[in-house]
């Protein structure tokens, strides 16, 4: 038997958003958490199942368990959007909330006792740090910390739902955010402000660089991101024929997948602009870079969702300026965690379509790239994956001697 296994401690992470094999286009990041972290811990993921995945799994190191809540064809709460969106699409989806839950409260209690858990880092207050904060009020569990992401907080909202987040934050020995506003939000709510910590998502800004032999188009307009209504896509899509007035060259790419999808095609060939918007869908990692590195501008149009629901961080606007893409983005507060101090970023009203217009067509007429070697220092010092997970090892190590 391998004598580090032995001295390693085991770490339960749980979630709802996780790829369901390797390559899949759901966003990974709690995978490229969970990874770099096993040279330090034994680390086991517990996420929903989903159509096609495998129950029992190992992906980079990391063993994944996957819970059923539902027959496989109507296990869709989560994938291609996220639960708050997918339930704003299909409200009919509420019915599997109470199978979820407790398949999932069941499945951790399980894990707990089979793995004997040292430590539990839970993905989003709600539903995860909730199914977690519930069964520790039936039982003994082990410490956890819980981070949430933008949408559990800022969507989730009303005297119920914030009561919510209070009792898990209460009940979690950390808790953490990808962003000041978010530890302002959630400390509004009565939880202690030097019990949150800032800690975001990772970026790997080696792969995210710039590339010389790349020659940067003078027409790409980019947008990347999830197709739901607080990436604000449909203002850009509004923006689009006042742009191309001036810039009849230009033409936006798309890359991302969502429950939006069908209105926002709807919407280009209502403006009658489907020949200058290519929807790509799902594009992976490795591809995504050429995009950034070859665009002349990359367009972060980011709103309020009627929800409430809004950007928590941002990490695309990372990855951009990590490439030396021009950046436009939108004055939704946690995205200056990202924009603060560089002075060529272009910034314009969130959900004004006019005032976008303008600014992307003033973008395309500059036609320069952002100057990233001061930026790549201080980026790779708060994003990149290194530093985002020896900080996570720390605080996860932290919580287990303190028990």
């Amino acid at each position: 038997m391998d004598n580090n296994l032995t001295t390693k401690k085991n770490v339960l992470v749980i979630t709802s958003t996780y790829p369901r094999w390797l390559g899949d286009h759901e966003p990974g990041f709690v995978h490229e958490l969970s990874k770099r972290l096993i040279d330090e811990f034994n680390v086991t993921v517990l996420c929903p199942h989903a159509m096609k995945s495998s129950q029992e799994d190992i992906l980079d190191g990391v063993t994944v368990y996957r819970y059923r809540y539902a027959p496989a064809q109507l296990e869709s709460l989560v994938n291609n959007g996220g639960i708050v969106s997918n339930l704003k699409k299909s409200p009919w989806k509420l019915l599997l909330l109470p199978s979820f839950f407790l398949s999932q409260i069941v499945s951790i209690n399980r894990i707990v006792n089979q793995k004997n858990i040292d430590v539990i880092h839970a993905h989003w207050l709600i539903p995860q740090g909730l199914s977690i904060a519930i069964l520790s009020t039936l039982k003994k569990v082990p410490p956890f910390i819980v981070t949430s992401h933008g949408a559990d907080l800022f969507a989730l909202r009303g005297v119920f739902f914030n009561y919510l987040k209070r009792f898990v934050s209460n009940r979690a020995s950390q808790v953490s955010v990808v962003s000041s506003v978010m530890k302002s939000e959630l400390s509004k709510l009565g939880v202690n402000y030097n019990k949150i910590s800032i800690m975001p998502m990772g970026v790997n800004m080696e792969i995210f660089c710039e590339n010389p032999n790349i020659i940067r188009s003078k027409d790409e307009m980019l947008f990347v991101g999830r197709l739901v209504e607080k990436k604000g896509l449909r203002y850009l899509l509004s923006a689009l024929p006042k742009i191309l007035k001036k810039h009849p060259t230009s033409y936006l790419t798309i890359i991302g997948f969502g429950p939006e999808a069908k209105a926002l095609k709807e919407q280009a060939k209502q403006l009658n602009i489907e020949k200058k918007v290519n929807f790509l869908g799902a594009v992976t990692q490795d591809k995504l870079v050429d995009y950034y590195q070859r665009a002349a501008v990359f367009v972060a149009p980011f709103i309020e969702a009627k929800s409430g629901d809004q950007e928590g961080l941002g990490l695309v606007l990372v990855e951009a300026l990590g490439c030396g893409c021009p950046l436009v983005v939108s004055d939704i507060p946690a995205c200056n965690d990202v924009i603060v101090g560089l002075s060529d970023i272009k910034v314009f009203s969130s959900g004004n379509s006019l005032e976008l217009a303008q600014v992307v067509s003033s973008s395309l007429k500059s036609n320069k790239n952002h100057s990233v070697e001061h930026d790549k220092i201080a980026f790779e010092g708060k994003f990149g994956w290194d530093i985002v997970s020896s900080n996570y090892k720390e605080v996860l190590t932290k919580i287990i001697t303190k028990v």
